[in-house]
């Protein structure tokens, strides 16, 4: 008999819905893709002139840096951040560069989550959490945001935690609570009472926080972007993960971040150490530069954190609007650039699409949008756990950082689809 060749924490993972959605989206030229979260605009100016200087000056930036950042990177991220979180960062205790904020999550995991931990996540929540929990031998434990009656529907912040249900999820073999704040994909902001909640629970139950803040300067409206980490006693048992692909419109450059307390942070040092060693120089020298311009004209009007909101909320805002009009319900985003729409109306008007029997109706959906309006969504059910997908198989998400052409194209193709609505 043949050896088995997977390791055993792979089985269940081998099928991943975003290899079937590019695939659908490739295979549909005509298709406009709003669905998965990239610019398709340029960086800013700024960002493409320090990648080419980064390519094109110094040829040791050619070579290996330190294993644990490029330290102008390093220094910057540990200034910068150190005065939003409130905390004196040494560029060498507490931070550590990674191969995206994908590379910082499971690096963290991998750091600190023994065989048979549980790990609590919030739904809905980045489809990689679960894995990455599962990979790492933990015990992913979920608790849903759930619509309050009380708030706004149209808004996210309508979203929220069940305090009574929250606590029952922590036990004593609770090692992680993941925060996502914006989340992905609902664009949710959560209220620092949401914070003190999930905070207060953390310190009672001696359990370490994975905070992803990849979207913090994408905010809207009044909303305000608030670290737990700033919280009391929270820095201690907090790593804050970033990414400079959200920050600066760069996704492709792959690199992220982790900031946290020295006697954890070392324990991540030890994995990367071992598996990734170290990310490529020329990029880290390249976000060095982008932070070093930033942090001269931090909170003024030429500012890239505060014009690429104000852009982003316009887009935000266009989307919301032409969705509306052929009948999708929108639940307005207070952050990230992800816009998840109610299609509630739709199921009940014909819910029965092509599919198998036991597919959620948000991914019958899309595939049918897809085939037969040319637009590109992503099932939200795909960012909930297993039994819980079919109770939120009515949501779909569109991405709405795109180019004005790609926002006038899904114009033109709803536009079709609302004169087609009025023969039904």
């Amino acid at each position: 008999m043949a050896k088995r060749l997977q390791a055993r924490r792979l089985e269940g993972m081998e099928h991943n819905p975003w290899v079937e959605y590019v695939k659908l989206a490739n295979e549909h030229k005509d298709a406009v893709n709003l669905g998965q979260g990239f610019p398709n605009f340029p960086p800013p100016d700024f960002a493409v002139e320090a990648f080419q200087q980064a390519v094109s000056g110094d040829y040791m930036l050619n070579q290996y840096t330190m294993a644990f950042g490029y330290p102008p990177l390093t220094k910057i991220l540990a200034s910068f951040f150190g005065k939003l979180l409130g905390q004196e960062l040494d560029p060498l205790a507490n931070v550590l560069v990674t191969v995206g904020a994908y590379g910082a999550l499971f690096t963290a995991f991998q750091a600190l989550v023994d065989e048979g931990d549980e790990v609590i996540i919030i739904e809905p929540f980045f489809d990689c959490y679960e894995p990455m929990t599962l990979m790492a031998g933990g015990r992913p434990v979920f608790v849903s945001l759930k619509q309050s009656p009380n708030q706004d529907l149209d808004s996210s912040s309508s979203w929220q935690l069940d305090a009574t249900e929250l606590a029952s999820k922590f036990t004593p073999r609770t090692k992680v609570l993941v925060l996502n704040t914006p989340n992905n994909p609902l664009g949710k902001v959560f209220s620092k009472v949401e914070l003190e909640l999930v905070a207060s629970l953390c310190r009672q139950h001696d359990v370490l926080c994975i905070s992803d803040e990849v979207y913090q300067w994408l905010v809207y409206d009044t909303n305000q972007h608030i670290s737990i980490a700033t919280l009391p006693g929270m820095w201690d048992r907090t790593l804050t993960i970033g990414s400079a692909g959200k920050t600066f419109s760069v996704t492709g450059w792959k690199v992220g971040w982790v900031l946290g307390p020295e006697n954890i942070m070392k324990h991540l040092r030890t994995v990367h150490q071992n598996s990734i060693y170290h990310c490529p120089t020329q990029a880290q020298a390249a976000v060095a530069q982008c932070f070093e311009q930033e942090r001269e004209i931090f909170g003024q009007s030429s500012s890239y954190f505060v014009q690429l909101p104000q852009a982003m909320q316009r887009k935000r805002d266009h989307m919301i609007r032409s969705l509306r009009s052929v009948g999708f319900k929108p639940v307005a985003p207070q952050g990230s650039y992800f816009l998840t729409v109610d299609i509630s109306d739709f199921k009940s008007k014909m819910p029965d699409l092509p599919g198998a029997a036991h597919e959620p109706y948000d991914r019958r959906f899309t595939k049918w949008m897809i085939k037969n309006k040319g637009l590109v969504a992503i099932p939200v059910s795909i960012f909930y756990s297993g039994p819980h997908q079919k109770d939120f198989d009515h949501y779909i998400r569109f991405c709405f950082v795109k180019e004005e052409a790609t926002l006038q194209a899904m114009d033109e193709k709803l536009q079709k689809w609302k004169a087609e609505l009025k023969s039904w």
